[in-house]
């Protein structure tokens, strides 16, 4: 297998340094303007790789196909642009450290910020890898664009190399992922796969079968407003029982910090607002239904004891679905999950399966009838300004790309003489 280090690392840190943040407060698709950038980016390059029926969707995903050279399967790879809004994401300035000595690392723009060992075990086993962070006071966006800058390398070595036998693989770029908004509902059908992966997860070896399933919800609570001079016995401040319902609901057994493995959560990630109305947005959580119903119960149940509390307030509560746990359909044809287990051990590299405490484009397309399962990038630390990632892991997933596409083409003996 060639190395694919040096194209890995380009593609990422190019790809790293646009901005493509996404907005849940924006209703366009996708959500933000900038996202069309990168978009418009990768179909160009898929042109001039050679790959064919390429095109950007007027809902923001770019789709291509590299045609087959076998008979098999059609497979599609999935990735999405767009970079989580929880932590600054402009102007990502990212920082290449080759040979990476194993000590602490820390960053030029914020000298007080240091990446450990110590505190993060996996990068104590990168020593003389190739890391890649940002400079400190950003996220790198490695989540996803490490899998656009895989999945674009596999693309590029697969069309320059029609002997290596494989079947239609389709490529499809997404937008607005990280707000739950990546898979629009005419993406099954355009995608026309038979399955797909999302190579969207972390460390080596991560062949990702259960996420969470998940609802959002929005709070409302409207008080009533009078000037404060005159407010004795009038008004109803709409502050004061927005944190009637933070403290009210559970500190301690089930919130993102108290919980871990297989426990869901409530979690309050937005209150916006004033004495006369405030807004409060939350993520409901949880690996089964009955669990994720019960977060939802306990909410609306908290809203109403504060609002008999306080009668002439008003205050609702609107629960929306997002995605539910992919298991509950993989878990009847297990054909993809078995076939990227097989591939890794084709690679030397042994296929780890924990439930996503998230989700991914691949919980939506496969509630949606295209079976996807999401596979490991080598991304760590998401979402904030410790992210970083080895080129190492980045091209054992493009080798792990190539394999499975191989297995899928000549299953048993014979595709382990391909390649």
């Amino acid at each position: 297998m060639p190395p694919f280090d040096a194209e890995l690392e380009t593609r990422l840190t190019r790809y790293a340094a646009l901005d493509s943040q996404s907005d849940a407060a924006s209703p366009s698709a996708p959500s933000t303007p900038i996202q069309w950038d990168i978009l418009r980016l990768l179909a160009d390059e898929l042109t001039r790789i050679g790959a064919a029926e390429v095109q950007v969707t007027d809902y923001g995903t770019v789709l291509a196909t590299i045609p087959g050279t076998a008979p098999g399967p059609t497979i599609g790879f999935l990735a999405h642009v767009d970079t989580a809004p929880q932590f600054n994401a402009s102007g990502v300035k990212p920082r290449v450290i080759h040979g990476y000595n194993g000590g602490e690392i820390t960053f030029p723009d914020a000298p007080g910020l240091v990446l450990s060992p110590s505190e993060f075990p996996y990068l104590a086993t990168k020593q003389g890898h190739t890391i890649i962070t940002a400079s400190g006071t950003t996220l790198l966006g490695a989540d996803d664009k490490a899998g656009v800058a895989i999945i674009m390398t596999a693309a590029r070595h697969l069309l320059e190399n029609p002997s290596i036998p494989h079947g239609p693989i389709r490529i499809a770029f997404t937008p607005d992922e990280e707000i739950g908004r990546g898979v629009d509902k005419r993406l099954p059908a355009d995608l026309a796969a038979d399955f797909a992966y999302t190579f969207d997860g972390g460390a080596v070896g991560e062949v990702e079968f259960e996420s969470f399933s998940a609802d959002g919800a929005v709070v409302t609570v409207t008080g009533v407003s009078i000037h404060p001079g005159a407010a004795t016995g009038q008004m109803v401040n709409a502050i004061t029982l927005a944190s009637k319902i933070i403290a009210a609901l559970p500190q301690s057994t089930m919130s993102p910090e108290t919980t871990s493995g297989r426990e869901g959560f409530i979690h309050a990630t937005d209150m916006t607002g004033g004495s006369a109305e405030m807004k409060l947005h939350f993520i409901l959580r949880d690996f089964e239904r009955e669990g994720l119903a019960q977060k939802g119960e306990i909410l609306q149940q908290v809203c109403a004891a504060v609002q008999a509390g306080e009668p002439r307030a008003k205050i609702t509560c609107t629960i929306t679905p997002q995605y539910r746990n992919m298991r509950y359909w993989l878990e009847n044809d297990m054909t993809p999950v078995d076939l990227a287990r097989t591939a890794c051990a084709r690679i030397g590299v042994t296929p780890v399966s924990v439930p996503i405490r998230g989700g991914t484009d691949g919980s939506r397309l496969t509630e949606m009838g295209v079976p996807c399962p999401n596979l490991f990038t080598g991304m760590q630390n998401i979402h904030g300004p410790l992210e970083w990632i080895s080129v190492q892991d980045m091209a054992q997933a493009t080798e792990l790309c190539l394999a499975l596409v191989q297995e899928a083409a000549q299953p048993g003996e014979d595709s382990r003489k391909a390649g």
